[in-house]
């Protein structure tokens, strides 16, 4: 287990972990760091760079991604870096007299990452415990001085120096040189040909600067413009060798993967016009008919192998080439979010922008009422227990941020994308074995796929796939294979749409690296399970719901695809909830024609199957021409056994009781009546797809509205022994939209809230619109 790292590193810790004991840090030569969970931000380099003494530094079993910059130990030759995330070994070529190094069981490393720390040490002769000395040998000397012949030709047969020589020139003659040798010439094994290109890429660029140095001096260059400023961002990249790279070059290429691009964390940024918003399949249910009557079949239009064979495991997707063009990588520049700002009326600390339930509308409260008079449905009669963390006050909230970084083309005139789905990223273990809470969500809308962090607003990573519009997404932690037999976990993000197409992303290492067909139409809901984290349930416009098995993930990512089970739903699946107390039992799917019960147990020899049984609602009964009720556009467990959910022009949501409705099922009749415990008022909007979000450990339900407010109700255990009187339960309080401003534009109106998450310690609340604006709430106080 790590011991958390409570404070930096100190000159009193330093003392305390050197050998031979002193009381001078110029006099350390072993110090031992190892197993601190350390982070690379957690070395103090000012002072680590007194250690001049220093010949043996154990770091092994921390979290370090990569060697911080500026650190200098001229004296240092061993160096333990095993069981780390390293993610970058260029950093270590600042400490060029090491001799003997270990860097096994860094899950990000590649064959052509020990190449790399070969050539940049040259006293390296130890490599994981194994002398390197000939291999070392060759490549630092054999392999580069071929590939420096071939790079040397490829300039002789096309290139010459420009004439007159200027920064822009050099700069441009550059860039096509470098493209033409790194695609030219080939050499070694393809493991290795990260590797390759980096070298010649290096090599060309010393062999042009060569030529150049001798006019550089005699002052024959006559702009002194820097060459970078002519460089593209992805260039930089690529050219700056210091650890600054978003993505290490093996990421990026390795075996054809997509990239998923990291964002800048400027405020603001400026951006090109709007493209016409394709109409999407739920885009179009809101204004004419049902989503699987407006969905077209999508193919994509990359190449690639359907799969086919049912319930077969399949090699990993990500082996063929499809994904090299699938994707438009960003650069940092543009993938930059644009931030709205609140007005300058915003209420002072202490007040929220917030309606108490005494606020509510008459409209509304009469609405209610009606619906209490025709809920005929017995209620349960003893109390429910929600079993969460009650807190004594309602939580207050207040608006962080409001973002627009899923605009089509980057524009910020774009206020037509849709956002559907959002989810706060799996907490990460702690180095004290204590689950910590989570900041980081990923939203989707539109053709980008975004991961933010709440507290500062930053968009982290932003991935697009031109002409998609992604509906759902789904965070999972799973096991990385690795050598020795052992895993580590990693949070792995699978998104899809009207495509039809899942995405499997690995937003830690800003890699998209695999894709599997998962309907002939589009994808609505995704849902991960938290019992067997590699199985994925996709709700489609087949009316159908898939459970995939996405399995055998190992360091090189390559996996597995089964197709598991096929539930039929006879219409489309808009939400997908698991028991929380037996997630593989059974499966909860609102759809557009009801809320159906569907048995997912693994064990049973049946692939395909029809609905165990169907819950109904009283809501139900007031069915007329223009509506049946019966469209279940919100659903989710507020605990154990309470389920919230809403039908589509219901004006209430419904808490009810899942073991209490299975158990007045006699197993014969599909329709089972829902034994409902409370009914919360909510709003009397005709619009479709507000969906509701849940804080089970706290006891919270929330749900947008059509003007962007956000109803919020704190049910807690002593509530629950009001439940039996029957009464509508009044929200606990309503948040009026934030009423951000955008330069030269005023004041923007309320949109509909389409999706909404909490963090699992409610310290961040996220909320999406149909106007391309995700509105980050913070709690008081946190």
């Amino acid at each position: 287990m790590y011991i958390r790292a409570m404070e930096k590193i100190t000159e009193k810790i330093l003392l305390e972990k050197s050998s031979p004991k002193t009381n001078k840090l110029e006099q350390i030569k072993i110090l031992n760091l190892s197993r601190m969970g350390l982070k690379s931000e957690d070395l103090p380099v000012p002072l680590l760079s007194k250690l001049c003494s220093l010949e043996q530094l154990d770091l092994s079993g921390n979290l370090l991604q990569e060697i911080p910059k500026g650190l200098c130990l001229p004296s240092l030759k061993i160096l333990n870096c095993s069981n780390n995330d390293m993610e970058d070994v260029v950093s270590l070529e600042a400490l060029r007299n090491i001799e003997e190094l270990r860097l096994e069981d860094n899950l990000y490393l590649t064959v052509n990452d020990e190449h790399k720390v070969i050539f940049l040490l040259p006293k390296l002769r130890m490599f994981n415990g194994k002398d390197i000395s000939s291999t070392a040998h060759h490549i630092r000397h054999g392999s580069t001085e071929i590939l420096r012949k071939r790079v040397i030709g490829v300039w002789e047969r096309s290139f010459g120096l420009p004439d007159p020589i200027t920064a822009q020139s050099l700069a441009a003659v550059e860039k096509r040189f470098v493209v033409a040798a790194c695609t030219q010439i080939k050499y070694g094994p393809n493991s290795l040909s990260e590797y390759t290109k980096w070298r010649v890429e290096m090599i060309a660029k010393e062999y042009l600067k060569s030529l150049t140095f001798s006019e550089e001096e005699g002052g024959k260059i006559t702009d002194t413009t820097p060459t970078k400023e002519n460089e593209t961002p992805a260039e930089r990249r690529t050219r700056d060798l210091g650890g600054n790279s978003i993505v290490s070059p093996q990421k990026r290429i390795r075996n054809n993967s997509e990239v998923v691009t990291e964002a800048s964390p400027r405020k603001s940024s400026r951006l090109a016009s709007a493209a016409p918003v394709e109409a999407s399949p739920r885009k179009s249910k809101r204004v004419t008919s049902t989503p699987q009557k407006t969905d077209p079949m999508m193919s994509s239009p990359r190449k690639h192998a359907r799969m086919t064979n049912v319930g077969t495991p399949e090699g990993s997707p990500r082996k063929s080439s499809r994904l090299e063009n699938a994707s438009k990588t960003e650069s940092p520049r543009r993938a930059a979010k644009s931030v709205i700002s609140t007005p300058t009326s915003r209420p002072a600390k202490g007040e929220s922008p917030r309606k108490t339930a005494k606020d509510q509308t008459t409209s509304q409260q009469s609405k209610q009422k009606t619906a209490k008079t025709e809920n005929n449905t017995p209620r349960k009669t003893a109390g429910a227990k929600l079993k969460v963390t009650q807190l004594q006050e309602p939580v207050s909230l207040q608006p962080l941020h409001v973002l627009q970084c899923h605009s089509r083309q980057d524009s910020p005139d774009d206020f037509s994308t849709q956002l559907w789905a959002c989810a706060f990223e799996p907490p990460q273990e702690c180095s004290d074995g204590i689950s910590g809470g989570s900041r980081t969500v990923a939203t989707c809308g539109g053709e980008t796929l975004c991961v933010i962090d709440c507290e500062s607003g930053h968009v982290l990573k932003k991935y697009k796939v031109p002409g998609e519009e992604f509906f759902s997404l789904a965070w999972s932690t799973v096991l990385m294979s690795r050598t020795g037999g052992s895993g580590r976990p990693c949070n792995i993000l699978a998104a899809g749409g009207k495509r039809g197409l899942v995405k499997l992303i690995h937003p830690r290492v800003n890699l998209a690296f695999g894709e599997f067909h998962a309907s002939r139409r589009a994808i609505s809901i995704m849902r991960f399970s938290p019992r067997n984290a590699s199985f994925l349930f996709t709700g489609t416009y087949e009316n159908k719901i898939f459970l995939w098995d996405i399995s055998g993930l190992d360091r090189d990512y390559n996996f597995k695809i089964s197709k598991l089970l096929v539930l039929e739903t006879g219409s489309t699946p808009l939400h997908l909830s698991l028991l929380p107390t037996s997630p593989d039992t059974h499966l909860l799917s609102g759809c557009d024609d009801g809320l159906y019960v569907f048995d997912i147990q693994i064990s049973k020899n049946t692939q395909k199957r029809n609905e165990e049984m169907e819950i109904v609602f009283p809501v139900y009964k007031k069915k007329d021409k223009k509506n049946t009720y019966r469209t279940i556009d919100g659903l989710s467990f507020l605990s154990d056994d309470i389920v919230a959910s809403k039908s589509h022009m219901q004006g209430s949501i419904y808490l009810w009781s899942w073991s209490a409705t299975r158990a007045s099922w006699n197993g014969r009749k599909k329709e089972v009546p829902a034994v409902v415990l409370a009914e919360l008022q909510w709003s009397s909007t005709d619009i479709p797809y507000l969906s509701l979000g849940t804080c089970p450990g706290y006891g919270y339900v929330v749900c947008g509205d059509e003007q962007g407010r956000l109803w919020m109700y704190h049910i807690t255990d002593t509530m629950m022994e009001n439940f039996k009187s029957g009464k509508t339960i009044s929200a606990t309080e309503v948040l009026e939209w934030p009423s951000p401003v955008r330069a030269g534009k005023g004041a923007l109106e309320g949109p509909s809230i389409n999706g909404i998450a909490m963090d699992p310690d409610l310290h961040y609340l996220v909320a999406l619109t149909d106007k391309n604006m995700a509105v980050v709430w913070k709690r008081e106080g946190r």
